[in-house]
């Protein structure tokens, strides 16, 4: 035998057999399946990093393949700890249907049509050009009124998807604002800004991808929250003509955006309510597909007699509340010309969860918090309650809000998707 071509050929195939032992390990198959009766379009699926990545050790991204095509997905870094915590997936579903998967790491993570998208802009005195930036920190006097001028691009981090855009109004009122689209398309990045680079509000007129569509006042927005101790309400924030805050500071990140999430947190330090100083934080996540966000609340310092009020501005609503329980969920519904100078109609609900839904109330007529309809929630200390908030307008791109009953369907066709968990088992 001839020692100099057998002593190759054995690296060749050991080589050979370490490729692909290689292959098989970072190659898993994942069951994903749908249980439910329902058909499911744009579901979010989150598989924690510990799922697919028992020992932390996986280097690159993580891909899910399924018959032949590669699954839109992203990673999240929730804790900020520079390593990703979460597979973020999004994936159709038919009625039952049960897919099983590939996964496979990859060295560069693939690109996916971008859905979601979040727009923040800042300035330190008015004079100065407006930056993007991914977070802010704001004491109790660097308000508004107090600054003299507007320090943000849209009064605040404003998100969206392929559907519906908001904002938070980060100069203290800490309300929810909702941009119309007509398009799907992502927005441009100077919404609210102008060519000199100095903040502007350019979106209340018409453009083609849409514009600002929804009057706030001295309510909480859409799925803005407050707080109710015994008898008395306290707005998280303050109205623009105040020139103090009463939350001692307010950071903000955007903790994550990409083709299929975007992710926006705050805490609420030392916000003070009917004598007591409480810490809330407050993560808005949204994804395709839907015209709506997810919102999740937390707060600490909870005393036991107090109510988490999540708000519905009612301005110009003129057609009452409609009230419907969906399986988990109730749904707070309002239907009208809801839109500025009643130009448009358009519907606007809350999705809350029943066991933590006590009932609504309407805000008082005067005071730091009005025009809203108000859902009571049982808050626990230091736990979270999520729910969401949703906006669907006559000119948005699938045209199907103006009747009442067009968008009570849709709101509660969408709490049965919610509802449904996709069962993952990896393999």
């Amino acid at each position: 035998m001839n020692h100099k071509l057998y002593l190759p050929l054995a690296a060749s195939i050991m080589a050979f057999m370490g490729v692909n032992a290689q292959q098989k390990k970072s190659i898993s198959t994942i069951v994903l399946s749908n249980a439910s009766d329902i058909e499911l379009i744009d579901k979010p699926i989150i598989i924690k990093r510990n799922v697919i990545d028992k020992a932390g050790t996986a280097v690159g991204f993580p891909v899910l393949i399924y018959k032949n095509d590669t699954i839109a997905s992203q990673v999240n870094d929730l804790d900020g700890g520079g390593k990703w915590d979460e597979l973020f997936i999004l994936d159709n579903f038919a009625a039952k249907e049960k897919k099983i998967v590939q996964l496979k790491w990859v060295n560069e993570a693939p690109k996916f049509p971008i859905r979601t998208s979040v727009r923040f802009g800042k300035r330190e005195a008015e004079n100065i050009p407006l930056q993007p930036a991914t977070s802010e920190s704001v004491n109790a006097h660097q308000v508004y009124k107090a600054l003299g001028f507007q320090k943000y691009q849209t009064d605040g981090p404003s998100w969206e998807n392929d559907k519906v855009g908001f904002r938070h109004y980060l100069d203290g009122r800490n309300a929810k604002d909702v941009f119309g689209k007509k398009i799907p398309a992502i927005t441009p990045e100077n919404v609210g800004i102008n060519s000199a680079g100095a903040v502007e509000d350019n979106y209340h007129q018409m453009y083609d991808w849409g514009r600002d569509v929804f009057p706030v006042g001295s309510s909480a927005g859409l799925g803005g929250f407050a707080l109710q101790v015994d008898n008395e309400i306290t707005r998280l924030g303050i109205l623009g003509a105040d020139t103090l805050n009463n939350i001692e500071k307010t950071n903000f990140k955007i903790v994550a955006e990409g083709p299929v999430n975007s992710v926006l947190n705050y805490q609420y330090n030392n916000w003070k309510a009917s004598g007591n100083n409480y810490q809330a934080t407050e993560t808005t996540s949204i994804w395709p597909g839907m015209y709506a966000y997810k919102n999740t609340v937390k707060i600490k310092g909870l005393k036991g007699n107090e109510t988490l009020l999540v708000g519905l501005s009612n301005i110009n609503n003129q057609n009452g509340l409609k009230v419907i329980e969906v399986g988990k969920w109730v749904c707070l519904i309002q239907h009208d010309n809801l839109t500025y100078k009643r130009e448009w109609i358009m519907g606007t609900a809350l999705i809350l969860p029943k066991k933590d839904y006590l009932g609504y109330i309407e805000a008082p007529k005067t005071g730091q918090l009005t025009d809203s309809y108000l859902a009571k929630m049982k808050i626990v200390d230091n736990t979270s309650v999520r729910y969401y908030a949703v906006a669907g307008w006559e000119l948005s791109a699938d045209k199907n809000f103006k009747t009442p009953q067009d968008f009570t369907n849709y709101v509660t066709h969408l709490a049965q998707q919610l509802a449904v968990e996709i069962t993952v088992a990896v393999k």
